[in-house]
């Protein structure tokens, strides 16, 4: 077994909901069938079934240390550190205590010649 895509695929399904793997990266600790060049090679990250799996047990996890918030509140820094590890970038965004997102729009964009440049920078440093 092993030779196929899909026979590679199946292989690591298994894998990923024996061992409850949250990251596409965490598969070599359990199955050395494949390096990761031949995963990629074989486009398995795209597989829809891999990425289903790992998302589930992700979510998975994210209830589970939700609940355990909600029971205990004894150590709650180690339960946000891993809830930071395997959480979604929206849910790390709402964990964080202070969230800047920047957006600027330049209307009229050129660049400087070297000469330009360094006028300018002269002329920052007079003031």
């Amino acid at each position: 077994m092993g030779s196929t895509k899909a026979a590679h695929e199946k292989a690591i399904l298994k894998i990923i909901k024996e061992n409850n793997i949250v990251f596409i990266e965490h598969i070599w600790n359990y199955y050395f069938r494949l390096r990761k060049s031949q995963f990629y090679n074989l486009e398995l990250e795209k597989s829809e079934a891999i990425r289903d799996a790992i998302d589930k047990n992700r979510a998975k996890e994210v209830n589970k240390m939700l609940n355990n918030w909600l029971e205990n509140k004894k150590n709650s820094t180690l339960q946000i550190a891993a809830m930071r590890l395997i959480c979604t970038p929206e849910q790390r965004q709402m964990l964080n205590q202070q969230y800047i997102e920047m957006k600027a729009e330049v209307a009229e964009r050129r660049e400087l010649s070297l000469q330009e440049a360094k006028a300018a920078i002269e002329k920052l440093k007079e003031i």
